[in-house]
């Protein structure tokens, strides 16, 4: 076997992160991407003593799994690559994933509760982030996802199965509006040109959208008929505001020098089990409204009896969680390094007339050292690389004894189980819900027992 050599097997096994394998000449080979059953062709990237890593380039033969017809931008778009795979194959492949991350964990047969399902499998996005861009070099203007492999070139995804027809509509008629006068797209390797992303989110259960124009400050352009167009759009939604975020930070991600409201306000409200929760522009929710309420169901029954109890709800985003878990609670202590997501949270809890929870803004492992509150439960769900050592340690020495864990990726929780374990703490219960119909992820939900306090 060579480098750049292409090279013919059969997927064997799928793994988490959007890897899979198969053998050729008795050397494993691990792609990115690939389906169970597929027969394909790739080219050898680097050689090892045990295996060889390589991309796929081309599908010879499909698997006998792939039942389902995608969308059309299948193939292309570098999302939901798992589309053609029944819903129920999808599920136990997820699954199975998530168990093999955790073999080195001690987790018996009976602490696995069986996969959840996401409600909904198409249309339940309520956030997406689109970007500007061309499909070729020199094409026509864009606006979508990255192309399936590539770093700039994004597909127009107007018929996207994930997100409903209202996101449709505006990514259509904003593509539109901007092609028609020939507005430039930001080039990222030159540093050079205007419309950079487009972010829409939707509030399922109250029908209110935000839609937000991210832009460089290059170009000075006149959005008053782009305004005009988009509050006229027959929608099932309504818009509620309309945002200029303009952004000159070299890295390609969404962020805000300053944000401007073109229309309405700058933020939309979204209601979970009949608690209402202020969602502004940047600030952390869950994307499937209706997978969502099942998730923090899960975590509501294995947070369990907190009658009288003390909650400390860490990486707590907008307060959601600790809005949900309040009503028994003597009181809920929340952290978020986002100030943002804080506000939100404080406003939510006063809009929910919830007195017992208290939100602070600042990063984790700084400000749990200066709470004099000693917690009878904790709740984690950090961001995806997981919680850091130093914020590590500070949790453990609280004792607490119980802790539920919520993660978006399986492999820092292995990590950080493998820590608390060493910690006198064991997994007394480990659920995988799916929040992301036809893509790799998953959510997981750990219940943490500490073993002294099971005496």
């Amino acid at each position: 076997m060579k480098k750049k050599e292409i090279i013919e097997f059969t997927i064997e096994e799928m793994s988490f992160g959007n890897k899979s394998y198969g053998y050729f000449d008795n050397r494993k080979i691990v792609v990115k991407g690939g389906i169970l059953g597929q027969r394909v062709k790739a080219r050898v990237k680097r050689i090892r003593k045990d295996k060889a890593e390589a991309y796929i380039t081309e599908v010879v033969e499909k698997s006998p799994y792939e039942t389902v017809v995608p969308c059309t931008h299948y193939g292309k778009c570098g999302g939901c690559s798992l589309q053609t795979l029944p819903y129920e194959i999808q599920l136990s492949e997820k699954e199975n994933w998530v168990k093999k991350l955790f073999e080195n964990v001690r987790i018996e047969p009976e602490q696995w509760l069986k996969i959840e399902g996401s409600p909904v499998i198409q249309d339940y996005r309520n956030k997406m982030e689109f970007s500007f861009g061309d499909e070729f070099k020199g094409g026509p203007l864009t606006l979508g996802m990255h192309k399936k492999g590539m770093h700039y070139d994004i597909v127009t995804v107007d018929e996207c199965i994930i997100m409903d027809n209202d996101f449709r509509k505006i990514l259509a008629t904003i593509l539109e509006f901007f092609k028609a006068r020939n507005i430039p797209k930001y080039n990222n390797r030159k540093r050079e040109g205007y419309l950079r992303h487009l972010v829409v989110r939707k509030a399922h259960n109250t029908s209110e959208m935000l839609v937000n124009l991210v832009t460089s400050t290059q170009l000075q352009v006149d959005t008053s008929d782009l305004v005009s167009e988009l509050t006229k759009l027959d929608l099932d939604s309504k818009i509620v505001g309309i945002l200029h975020t303009f952004n000159d930070n070299l890295s390609d991600t969404v962020q805000s020098d300053k944000t401007e409201t073109l229309f309405g306000q700058d933020f939309i409200t979204e209601k979970v089990f009949e608690l209402k929760f202020k969602i502004s522009p940047f600030s952390f929710f869950q994307t499937n409204t209706l997978g969502t309420e099942k998730l923090y169901s899960i975590v509501k029954e294995f947070v369990g009896d907190s009658k009288d109890k003390t909650i400390f709800d860490l990486y707590c985003g907008a307060g959601t969680i600790s809005q949900i878990v309040a009503n028994q609670a003597k009181q809920v202590i929340g952290i978020e390094i986002n100030e943002e997501a804080v506000k939100a949270a404080r406003e939510s809890a006063k809009e929910n007339s919830i007195a017992n929870c208290k939100f602070i803004a600042g990063d984790v492992k700084e400000e749990v050292q200066n709470l004099n509150e000693k917690p009878d439960i904790i709740v984690l769900d950090p961001p995806r690389a997981g919680i850091t050592p130093k914020a590590l340690e500070h949790i453990a020495e609280f004792n607490a004894e119980k802790i539920v864990y919520v993660s978006c990726n399986p492999k820092s929780l292995v990590e950080d189980l493998k820590f608390f374990v060493g910690k006198g703490y064991m997994v007394e219960k480990l659920q995988v819900v799916d929040m992301f119909p036809h893509t790799p992820h998953v959510e997981c939900v750990v219940g943490i027992q500490k073993i002294e306090s099971m005496k």
